[in-house]
Formats: structure tokens, sequence, C-alpha cells
């Protein structure tokens, strides 16, 4: 008698109970974590949900041309600044030749992500002369945790990996007058008129025009800026925009900045380093520490000479003068102190920051420097209604095609169509539960396009099944019994549908990798149902059906279990025969006797 091949004894699926509840286990914890977290629904994009629609206008700046190139880099900039936030499916694209259209749909980050999406102006590094609160506001001197993009009123600036940095709490706030540090705004911005050797040096690297000696035409200026200065409110929008319009790279300027909710005034000195040489920025956790979240900036060469020159001459000041603003958009969007001149092309920016503030400084420092400038001329608020009918014509379509499939199954499989049907309600609740918890967890957002790739699954996954159910079936017409019918089909259904899965997997990632926008939800969602096949088959299907092979209604072969050997045209069962193990007996040869 031959030896049983190897997998396919009676203990090869003994214990097929133990993969049911596995996956049972699974879909409970899931399901719970969805439920405790909040989020009993999956993210709908703006097609389904509504949102924000935003069209932009490009500007030519002195030495950038409106073309396809500055566009195109344009558009790479803000889809990385609003995804940045963790907003997905939101679409940045070009219409026409100088319009960049930005699609933004309603979550978490998508009111922040407009604000950033409108800051497009670009980003400089400039020195501050003076500052003070705006408005007649007095700022809070207890040290609560700042809920603007600077986390404490004077943020420090270090070396990177310097742990010696003062800490912000030490530092003074800012100046509830220009003139409490001993210096007028006059005074200043007359002493910025005579640059130091250093300035000088930072200038030329920066491309600047170094400021000479003070003449009348510069004490004219320096008196238009005071009296800007005095009059400026930053309280006021119409003011804040005005000012945020104004204001050459090379030249002195005022600006405004909000820390902890106060706004305050600024007079900023020539613009010393540009954003567009700051290499990365990224928000990291300081574990060894006291700092908390900071911001971490690497420069490019230029970028780091330069910045090497500005931090040294500030560094030698008191404050406000030893502080450089982070200019967006005529916006301070954060003004930290020098203590050292920092070198090495590499620096941090610690202070009182939460997590939200040290990723949004970041990405401001990552992606603010645009090659050109952008003016806002419409902010549409999309509504869902024409998406919604979209989607209840695909949800109707989808439910026509379920429909569909059970009744092929149930009058082509009958008893079978029962662990389709169950194993398709298994798929279903775990594509269900793990993009409800995708939504928070990477900002997956469900589109139409998407919700089409989830229809697609159903035929995939039906397909696994019968691959195996007719595996199955050839067995039986052989003559095998249900049993081992059940474990000799599998090794070569398993084949079968991990080839056809990889095969449509593969194009789901090469479709995500090649495609942008809702098109990237189709190819998310298909390779998601796929993967979720594959585990379906084999941690709930195969199983069951090896439980069910147990059952006298299945392993009977009852005509309505659709296994039935009589109607599969099956052959005579299979018997083994056993050699003698005796002697042959019988007569004998009259020769050999």
């Amino acid at each position: 008698m031959a030896a049983p091949k190897k997998g396919r004894g009676p203990s090869a699926q003994s214990k097929p109970g133990r993969s049911l509840v596995l996956i049972l286990i699974a879909i409970v914890a899931m399901t719970g974590g969805m439920f405790l977290a909040g989020h009993t629904t999956p993210r709908l994009g703006i097609d389904l949900a509504g949102g924000t629609s935003i069209t932009l206008k490009a500007k030519a700046d002195q030495g950038s041309a409106i073309n396809k190139a500055n566009m195109d880099t344009a558009v790479d900039i803000m889809n990385r600044r609003v995804n940045g936030l963790g907003v997905s499916e939101a679409e940045v694209q070009t219409q026409g030749d100088d319009h960049i259209i930005v699609n933004i749909p309603k979550g978490t980050n998508s009111k922040e992500a407009q604000q950033q999406v409108g800051t497009t102006a670009k980003l400089y590094f400039r020195p501050v002369l003076a500052s003070e609160p705006s408005g007649g506001a007095t700022p809070d001197p207890s040290p609560s945790t700042s809920s603007g993009a600077s986390g404490s009123p004077s943020p420090a600036a270090s070396p990177s990996g310097d742990q010696k940095a003062t800490s912000p709490s030490d530092a003074p706030s800012p100046n509830a007058s220009a003139t409490s540090q001993g210096r007028a705004v006059s005074d200043a911005l007359k002493a910025d008129a005579t640059p130091s050797p250093t300035a000088s040096a930072s200038a030329k690297s920066s491309g600047a025009p170094a400021s000479p000696s003070p003449t009348p035409s510069a004490d004219a200026d320096t008196a238009k800026l005071q009296a800007q200065y005095a009059a400026l409110d930053c309280t006021k929008p119409a003011e804040r925009a005005k000012v945020g319009q104004a204001g050459k790279p090379g030249e002195p300027t005022v600006a405004c900045g909000q820390i902890d909710k106060v706004w305050y005034k600024y007079v900023l000195g020539p613009a010393a380093v540009d954003g567009t040489e700051v290499k990365k920025a990224q928000a990291v956790f300081d574990t060894q520490g006291a700092s908390g979240w900071q911001v971490q900036m690497t420069f490019t060469s230029s970028g780091a000479k330069k910045f090497a020159d500005i931090t040294g001459e500030l560094a030698q000041n008191q404050q406000p003068q030893n502080e450089f603003g982070i200019v967006l958009d005529g916006d301070v969007v954060s003004s930290p102190y020098v203590q050292q001149a920092i070198t090495g092309g590499q620096a941090e920016i610690s202070g009182r920051f939460t997590q939200e503030e040290a990723q949004s400084l970041a990405n401001m420092l990552s992606y603010g420097a645009l090659p050109l400038s952008f003016q806002e001329e419409t902010v549409t608020t999309v509504t869902a209604a024409l998406g919604g009918e979209q989607l209840k014509a695909g949800l109707l379509a989808g439910a026509i095609g379920l429909v569909l499939v059970v009744i092929y199954l149930v009058a082509y499989y009958r008893g079978l169509s029962l662990v389709a049907m169950a194993s398709l309600l298994v798929s279903a609740i775990l594509t269900y539960v793990i993009m409800s918890l995708l939504g928070p967890a990477i900002g997956f957002a469900l589109n139409l396009p998407a919700v089409c790739g989830a229809i697609v699954a159903i035929g995939i996954t039906a397909d696994s099944f019968i691959v195996y159910f007719e595996r199955i079936r050839d067995e039986i017409r052989e003559g095998r019994t249900l049993r081992p019918a059940v474990e000799r089909a599998w090794p070569r259904a398993r084949r079968t549908i991990l080839v056809s899965d990889f095969v449509s997997f593969l194009a789901a990632a090469v479709l995500f990798i090649v495609t942008v926008g809702k098109v990237q939800g189709f190819a998310f969602t298909l390779g998601l149902t796929t993967v979720l096949d594959v585990v379906v088959v084999f941690f709930f299907t195969k199983p069951l059906m090896t439980l069910l092979a147990r059952r006298r209604f299945f392993a009977d072969g009852h005509k309505w279990s659709g296994l039935d050997p009589r109607s599969l045209g099956a052959k005579p069962p299979l018997r083994r025969t056993r050699r003698p193990s005796g002697p042959a007996t019988g007569p004998v040869d009259p020769k050999g006797a």
C-alpha cells in the first residue's frame, strides 16, 4: 500500500475551528476599536461629503515667469502641503496656463489646509528689529501652551543636537513696549541702515543689496516705516492683509504674527535667508530631553552659510534683536531667539509646541516656498448633492450585481451557496471596518471610484469561492467522498486563487502608483479587497468547508447540498485493494513437486 502524501492526512485539518476563532476575534477587536475611536463610518471624499474648492491665479514675481515648469512645481508643493496635514483625496491641478484648482474634502484638518493653501507667498527668514502686542493687547504671563505656530512667545533656535540651548521658559516674553529694551524703533531702524560686516556678508550672500549709510532718503523711509508701525493694528484682518502684500525681500518691513491668541506687530529687517534654501524640515519629539516637540531644519549649502551669518549677528544682541522671524505671506509664523551662531546647515526650533503646531510649522518650512505668487480668486463650497445621487446609483448597481451573484450561487451550488454568502458577508464586514479605521489613521477618504473598486471586488471574491468549489466537485467526480475531496482540492485551488489575486493586486498597485487623484481611490480599494479575499478564503472559507464535510447533509451528498455524486456524474467509489500477505495458494505444478 502506498504511503499517504504529506499534508493530506486526517490531522492536516484536524483543528479548523482555530482559524474560524482567529478571524472572529480579529473582527470583534477591530469593530470594538472602531466604536471606541468614535469613527463608525468611513470618511467621505469631496464628491460624496462636499468640501471646499479654491481657485488661485498665478502672478509673475521678479525673476519668475509663468510657465509650465513653475506651475507644475507649484502644484507639487501645494499637493504635498495639504496632504502633509493628513488630508487625503485633496486634488491640486492646473487649469489653463495660470490657474490652479485646489479641492479639499471635509475633514479634521480641511480648514487648516485651506489656510495653508492660501498662504502662497514666498518664505523668508528676517531679523526682528522690534515687536510689541498690537491693539492694546496684553500678553498672558502664564506659561500656557501656544495655539499659534510659534509654540511660545520666544521659541529657541539652536544647532541640531545641541542640548544646552536655553529653554523657552527661561526667555523673557515679547516686549510690552518696543522701547523697553532701551532701544526705540527709530534707533533700531537707523542702526539697521548701517550694517555690521557680518550683516553685509549676509546681505551679499542672500542677493539683497547692502544698506548704505544713512541718507536723507533713508531717514524719510525710516520715518515712513516708523509711522506704519505705530499705526498698525494687527487685530484687524484688513490691515493684516495690507501688510501681507507689502514689503520687498531686500528692504525692512512691518508684519503681524499671532502668539498665544495675541496679535503682535513686528519691524523686520531685510530677508537674510530665502525659504527655497530650506532643504528639509520635520517635526520630531525629543525623547532624551525636556524640549518635547521640536522642528528640525536642514539647509542647502548656500542657505547654511547665510543662516550662520545672520544667527552669528543676532546672537550678539538682546531680545528682541536676537530673534529672527519666519515670515510666510507677510505673517510671522514663528520668531525664535538665537544664543549662538548656528553653523553646519542644521538647526532646531524648540518651544512649547504641541504635535500639531510642530507639524504645521514643519510643513510651512518644507512646502512654503513657491516659485510664483498666487492670488485667491474664488473659494466655493461644494455640496454633496450630485455625488449623493451618483452614490445611490452606484450602490443600486452594486446591489443588483450582488443579488444576481447570489441567485447564480443558489441555483448552481445550492447548499454550497451558504458558504459563499457567509464568506462574502465576512469580507464585507472586514472591508467596512478597515475603511472606517483608515480614515483617522492615514486620512483615507471614500469617493465614488473607491466605491466602484469595492463593487468590482464582489466578483473577485466570488471567483475565489467558485474555483475552490469546482475543484471539490472534480474530486467527487473522480469517485472520492467529500472529506478527502475537500483536502485534495485545496492545494490546487489555493495555487489558482493566489495567482489570480496576485495579478489583481499587482494591477491595483501599478494603477495606484502611476495615477493621481480619485483614480488612486479605486486602486487602493481594489488592492485592499484583494488582500482581504486571500485572508477570508484561507481563514474562513477553507476551515468552514472542512467542518461542513463532517456533516451528513454534505458528506452524504444530499441533492440540495450541491455535492450530489449522481448529479455530478461521479464514477464508482474508489476502493483500495490489498495484496495477499501470505504465500500464494492453488494447484501445485507437478514438475516442481
